[in-house]
Parts: C-alpha cells; sequence; structure tokens
C-alpha cells in the first residue's frame, strides 16, 4: 500500500459548505425580515452575500485582514449593496450566521460511505483553514468527526494552506512522511498546488468538472471514486 496517511480538506470536499451556507442565508432573511426593509429577492442577497464572502476570505487568506474583520465586514457589505446602512444589524446576521451554518448537516454525496472505507485502511485526518470554533461543530453535527484522528486548523498551525508550514506541522503532528501521505481537496490553489509544491500527492475533488491547467497527481469528480482510487 502506497499511501498511509490522508488529509482531507473539511469545507467544499466533505462537508456540503455551499448547501449549508445557503439553507443558513435563506433562514437567516426570514428571521430578520429582510425582503421587508429592502432585499429585493432572497436569491440576490445570497449571490451579493457569496461574492462579497469570497472576495473577504481571499483577503484573508493573504494575510490583507484578519479574521474579526472578516466576520464583521461580509454583512455590512451585502447590506451597502442594497442600500442598507445599518452596522448594528450586519453584526446580528454575523451572528446568526455562525452560530447556525455549523449546525447544518448536508455532506458531498458518498462523504459517509467513503470514510467508512478508508478508515480501515489508512490514518485519516482533516487540514482546514476553517475557524476552530466552527469547523469542530461542524464535523461533530455532521458526524464526520469519529473517521478523523487529527483535525488540523490554520488557527492551531499558525500558518494557513497553501504554505508549506502547514504541511510541515500536519506531517509532525500525525508523525507522518511525505512520500506516504496523501492531501485531498477542492481547492487547486490551497489543497492541491500546496500539497504539491510540499512534495506531496493530491487528489483534486472536482464535482463541477472546472476546467484548469494544474498538474494534479489524481483527479476525481465523486468522491465514490476514492474507493476505485485507493
Amino acid at each position: 500500500m502506497r499511501y498511509k496517511t490522508i488529509f482531507f480538506d473539511l469545507d467544499h470536499t466533505l462537508w456540503d459548505f455551499e448547501s449549508n451556507s445557503n439553507q443558513t442565508l435563506s433562514e437567516l432573511i426570514t428571521a430578520y425580515n429582510l425582503i421587508d426593509i429592502g432585499i429585493p429577492s432572497e436569491k440576490a442577497f445570497i449571490s451579493c452575500y457569496e461574492h462579497i464572502n469570497e472576495q473577504l476570505w481571499e483577503d484573508y487568506r493573504k494575510g490583507l485582514i484578519d479574521r474579526l474583520t472578516l466576520r464583521n465586514t461580509r454583512f455590512h457589505k451585502a447590506l451597502l449593496e442594497f442600500n442598507i446602512n445599518d452596522y448594528e444589524l450586519s453584526l446580528k446576521l454575523g451572528e446568526y450566521y455562525l452560530r447556525e451554518s455549523p449546525l447544518k448537516k448536508n455532506l458531498f454525496p458518498h462523504a459517509l460511505e467513503v470514510l467508512q472505507y478508508l478508515k480501515q485502511r489508512y490514518d485519516l485526518h482533516i487540514i482546514t483553514n476553517g475557524f476552530n470554533e466552527v469547523q469542530y461543530i461542524k464535523l461533530e453535527q455532521s458526524n464526520l468527526a469519529p473517521f478523523f484522528k487529527h483535525i488540523i486548523t490554520s488557527e492551531d498551525a499558525n500558518c494557513k494552506k497553501p504554505e508549506p508550514e502547514i504541511f510541515e506541522y500536519a506531517l509532525s503532528l500525525t508523525q507522518s512522511t511525505v512520500s506516504e501521505s496523501l492531501m485531498i481537496g477542492d481547492s487547486l490553489q490551497q489543497d492541491i498546488v500546496g500539497a504539491r509544491n510540499f512534495g506531496m500527492d493530491q487528489v483534486f475533488f472536482n464535482p463541477q468538472k472546472k476546467i484548469h491547467a494544474e498538474k494534479v497527481s489524481y483527479e476525481i469528480h465523486s468522491l465514490h471514486e476514492l474507493k476505485t482510487l485507493l
């Protein structure tokens, strides 16, 4: 068996971030009557928020902003797009989202089945850039936690994917070697290029079959393919 250790990304790879986030945002719009105060539609607000959130996350990954700025800015910016300047409301929306979103349980198809298969053959761990307080809740609520020996977060490692230091930290914590380890994730830059530059083999999880030019060790479009690959 070539590999002994498998590292998984969490969001967008196992935990269906988009479905869980959209469900939370839909509930949030209803709970705070956003349509009544000027939001034209649920779809419009969710689309706007997602665009702003991704931009801010990119700034966070680059070290341009801290996590507090990320959290306290994204809903305010989204409301401003609809000419609603209410910072106090934006903070309430942020608190609601952070409280409710991690409780959602939507996973990508075959996630639990594949993890059950892999757990009998490999040591499984998580490497995530997400924040401790929400990532652990996600893992517990969605029944993913029992499959993983270590949860490596960027907060604990004090560095983020794709920086080589987080992969070095992961190997040290799990007492693994780079040649016997495999990284599975959905982000070409964070997961795949990060692991590749570190010298670790990678599996690019690409359910939407996005066209790209990156050199990857393996590519799958469904988690179920891991049972054949591994």
